[in-house]
């Protein structure tokens, strides 16, 4: 007998055959054995999946000499005939080459006759979204009332192709695509029949790569038995077709986690001098950091992975974290979109590879705020999950949900009229922080006392400067400022006690250059404030504070010692 390739030799004969399209195979069965048969059928979904056996297996069960029976036995004359395709009243036609309305007059003329020799007449139409928009208009009456012996089942691959008219006259069943193990075990089979041996791994990447459709499965399965004599293994499917293995991605990101771009960049053209192409270099390179990405979450299933998880280097597991997997996988991603457009794909495959050098040092948002919220625990003395409910209770008391966190008009006008720079101030406003709903109007109305009490705070208006309250006309200042210049307020809250230097002249010593810097450039501001509060005409001169070589360096906490080493920074001010 003429070799039959795999797709034909195990076309499915049977409904039980189907495999993956169980909720169609168990309507049809049912609707048969109860007599309900529609008058048309409309079978929809992706290539390779089962739609034109279906209507083939159908046929059989509608039109065999012991049925019409959900099991046609395959035997009668009837089902041999539908088997071959050579039955007269078991019709197939193509609708891409018959798509106009020529075409479909002729199917309405012939459905006047009766079936020859079957029960019933079928009309088989495939790729039916091809039809012109005429000959859909043609179609119409014909299927909406054929004669009782007329049966039509349409297919196609592109259902929004197909008017609604259309699809409200037939019952639809929508197929699906074929999941990764029930292709291996198809192809298990296929490979028992005609005596191949085969490994699982390579089954696995024949499945994968037919991306849910079976005959894609067999087709690929048929080209790579003919170059296996007799034995289909993985390496063999590498080497043939040209496929980046595990082996060599792992050499090259193991090569990346060490961050030289040098041998890196030695490896990959030492690939693609072996005859990769880049685009299959960019697939094989995004199946493997999606391996990675899986293993990392816990996933070790095989037919996720294509291959046994051993198989992936344990450097890279261990060098890189889920984010720096994730950043990998979007750079390789975005490299598949920019060739396209590329002046050369080359250049951008090398500067891909040179960024995936640097993804050992990459660090995510996420990992940023947990060091943030690690510091802060560390600082307060509390973990980090207490830090956090803290943290969540006292943003829901002080801004409930219900409000939708807005900020209450009364929280903005005590924060508008009261100074929070002096240690009644503090004490006060750390009790609206963590006031509840029933406190908060106690806390207000201490805030509101402690206002009254700290209006006049210059106590002195004479002429004689001495009189002057220096420690008040500072915390005057830096209450006013607060508001509108909040970074010179904080420099005058790091200054030293005042002076005057000579008549009218207060002079005020800073511990830095910077606050020394940010205090000159509001010079002349700050004296008509100093005037404007004391009733006085006073200059203000802020001078840096003399340090003594000799004097030793202050002492900090442990704690503060550990974050200025995480995040490589130093102590410039500390708040008296």
């Amino acid at each position: 007998m003429a070799y039959e390739v795999t797709a034909t030799r195990r076309r499915p004969q049977r409904f039980e055959d189907l495999v993956g399209q169980e909720f169609v195979a168990a309507t049809l069965r049912n609707s048969i054995q109860a007599g309900k048969i529609a008058h048309a059928y409309l079978f929809a979904g992706p290539r390779g999946c089962g739609k034109t056996s279906s209507a083939r297996i159908l046929a059989k069960a509608l039109n065999c000499q012991h049925g019409p029976s959900a099991t046609p036995c395959g035997q009668c004359t009837t089902c041999q005939e539908i088997t071959r395709g050579s039955s007269l009243d078991v019709i197939e036609i193509d609708g891409a080459s018959n798509t106009s309305v020529n075409d479909i007059r002729q199917i309405k003329d012939e459905i006047l006759f009766p079936p020859n020799s079957c029960r019933y007449k079928i009309y088989i139409i495939d790729e039916v979204h091809m039809l012109s928009t005429s000959a859909f208009n043609a179609l119409l009456k014909t299927i909406e009332e054929p004669p009782p012996y007329v049966i039509f089942v349409f297919a196609t691959t592109e259902l929004h192709k197909v008017p609604a008219t259309i699809k409200s006259r037939c019952q639809q069943f929508n197929f699906r695509l074929v999941a990764v193990e029930q292709l291996k075990m198809l192809l298990t089979q296929a490979a028992t029949e005609i005596n191949v041996q085969a490994d699982d791994e390579a089954l696995y990447w024949i499945a994968r790569e037919a991306t849910g459709s079976v005959r894609d499965a067999y087709t690929l399965f048929d080209q790579v038995t003919s170059f296996s004599e007799g034995h289909i293994t993985y390496d063999k499917i590498r080497n043939k077709l040209g496929l980046v293995g595990v082996e060599k991605l792992n050499e090259l990101c193991e090569i990346c986690c060490q961050g030289n771009a040098k041998d890196a960049l030695d490896t990959f053209d030492n690939l693609l001098q072996g005859g990769i192409s880049i685009e299959q270099f960019i697939s094989n390179l995004t199946d493997y950091l999606r391996s990675l990405l899986l293993i990392k979450s816990g996933v070790t299933k095989e037919a996720l992975l294509g291959q046994s998880a051993e198989r992936f280097s344990a450097v890279v597991l261990e060098n890189w974290s889920v984010p720096q997997i994730e950043q990998a996988l979007s750079l390789v991603l975005n490299l598949y979109r920019d060739i396209r457009y590329s002046l050369n794909p080359r250049y951008e495959a090398d500067l891909a590879v040179s960024r995936l050098c640097g993804v050992s040092t990459y660090i995510s948002l996420q990992e940023v705020k947990q060091a943030v919220e690690q510091a802060r625990a560390l600082l307060l003395g509390t973990s980090p999950l207490q830090n956090q409910e803290l943290q969540r209770q006292q943003g829901e008391d002080r801004y409930p949900l219900s409000n939708g966190g807005a900020v209450p008009p009364e929280h903005r006008q005590l924060d508008n009229k009261n100074d929070y720079s002096t240690s009644e101030g503090k004490q006060i406003f750390q009790q609206i922080l963590s006031a509840t709903p029933k406190n908060q109007q106690v806390a207000e109305n201490q805030l509101n006392q402690s206002a009254n009490n700290t209006q006049n705070i210059v106590t002195s208006q004479k002429d004689d400067f001495a009189q002057v309250s220096l420690e008040n006309l500072r915390e005057a200042m830096i209450k006013e400022l607060s508001l509108t210049h909040v970074l010179a307020a904080s420099a005058l809250m790091d200054s030293e006690p005042w002076d005057f230097s000579e008549k009218g002249i207060i002079q005020v010593a800073l511990p830095s250059a910077f606050a020394l810097s940010q205090l000159q450039k509001e010079q002349s501001m700050l004296s008509q404030l100093a005037s404007s509060l004391a009733k006085q005409n006073l200059t203000f001169r802020p001078i840096l504070q003399h340090i003594e070589t000799n004097e030793q360096l202050p002492q900090y906490s442990p704690q503060v010692e550990i974050v200025c080493k995480m995040f490589k920074g130093s102590v410039v001010g500390v708040n008296k």
